[in-house]
């Protein structure tokens, strides 16, 4: 099977076919996928992403019939998730002269994950650029496409885009170009974006602002097929599949509040959908009438319910709405609970309880990891006395979220 393939001069495809059955993401890739990665031979050798740390000694072999890896000056890390910087552990000791480069989030978790606490990083920011002899690579960050720490890196000279997941397929086969492979893969392309990239797609947006200053000519990702014609079709297939499309979707907002910290979540979720196109309505359980609050319930796509907390419980008159929405047919419906407090936040978990006992889809940040991988985002949304810039931030990525899953449902 091979090793490396040249896709311009200097630059080699050094990555892994994986032709099993491959447990992946809690699915099974039954068409198997690649694990690529590249080897840029400048007067600076460079590195970018290497592969599944399963296959780490095969790959530092296969690097070795192109280059002694004690030459290799800088490896580039666009993502920390083991399938592909899983080669690092490996590497890193046949290459003890390279700076590993990534994005600042990215250094901890690669000190953590394969012991480099002693070695030297180069953090680089959005839009930085690094010279590496004879070609210059750009770096764009790209957050949570599909964790935080991601970025995409370009080479200049060649347009050679390097976007580790993303524009990736999930395909084990020998032609490493889209091109050669015999047959369309629209359908595979298409696949591995609603599997992997589809709940991250509020920040495809990112990408797609970064690609408007690059010359892209080719694109080598992670997994899969290496594209390099038609292009923009693959582009814009993505900016199509991530569209906002939230027409007539609507949002009910409910919460009782002490000294309005609670209040001001709600003002902000409203802020927040409002600028999404999605219409939202706000209710101060112990001033609005429950019939209205309920019918407003009754007709929402999503429902908020938030409290703060006083001597460990729910505050006013929203026990009462809650007890009623037991009693409704909520199905379809997404639901999610959220607070300020003081010490411990009881009210908040208790509102989570109740919600748990309608027929809605009521968010957790466990159901958030089990079925995404993103950890930044948070249900219930706890917020501790006044929130501020920190804490409307995960207000935005618990309101994001909602958002997305109100798109993914048209």
């Amino acid at each position: 099977m091979m090793n490396h393939v040249e896709l311009k001069e200097n630059v080699f495809w050094v990555g892994k076919i994986d032709d099993r059955k491959v447990p992946f993401h809690r699915l099974i890739l039954e068409k198997g996928t690649t694990y690529n990665a590249y080897l840029l031979k400048t007067e600076k050798p460079t590195v970018i992403d290497t592969v599944d740390m399963e296959f780490g000694r095969e790959f530092v072999q296969y690097l070795s019939e192109l280059i002694d890896p004690s030459e290799i000056q800088y490896i580039v890390i666009n993502h920390t998730e083991p399938d592909h910087s899983g080669g690092m552990a490996a590497l890193a000791g046949k290459a003890p002269n390279a700076t590993i480069v990534c994005t600042e989030l990215a250094v901890n978790e690669l000190k953590e994950m394969y012991k480099l606490h002693s070695r030297n990083f180069l953090v680089v920011k959005d839009g930085d650029t690094l010279d590496i002899g004879g070609k210059t690579l750009k770096f764009r960050e790209t957050p949570y496409l599909h964790t935080a720490e991601t970025m995409i890196t370009y080479c200049e000279e060649d347009k050679i885009l390097f976007p580790c997941d993303i524009f990736s397929t999930h395909v084990a086969i020998n032609e490493v170009f889209a091109d050669e492979a015999g047959f369309d893969i629209t359908d595979d392309f298409i696949d591995y974006y609603s599997a992997i990239i589809h709940p991250h797609r509020r920040y495809v947006r990112t990408l797609i602002d970064a690609l408007e200053d690059m010359d892209v000519r080719m694109i080598a990702p992670s997994h899969g097929f290496i594209l390099r014609e038609n292009i923009q079709k693959y582009i814009d297939l993505y900016a199509t599949m991530s569209a906002d499309t939230v027409k007539d979707k609507k949002v009910t907002i409910v919460y009782t509040t002490i000294k309005k910290n609670t209040k001001k979540i709600a003002d902000h979720l409203k802020k927040f959908f409002e600028e999404n196109e999605i219409e939202p309505t706000v209710f101060n359980a112990d001033k609005a009438d429950k019939i209205e609050i309920l019918d407003s319930i009754k007709r929402a796509d999503a429902i908020f319910i938030g409290s703060s907390t006083k001597y460990a419980d729910m505050i006013g008159n929203l026990e009462d709405v809650l007890k009623d929405m037991i009693e409704m047919n909520l199905e379809g419906k997404i639901g999610a609970a959220f607070g300020s407090y003081g010490w411990s936040g009881e009210a908040i978990e208790v509102i989570q309880d109740y919600l748990n006992q309608t027929n809605m889809s009521v968010q957790s940040t466990s159901s958030v990891i089990k079925t995404t991988g993103m950890t930044h985002v948070e249900f219930p949304v706890r917020v501790r006395f006044t929130p501020r810039d920190e804490q409307f931030e995960k207000i935005d990525h618990a309101a994001g979220y909602v958002a997305d899953l109100l798109r993914s449902a048209i």
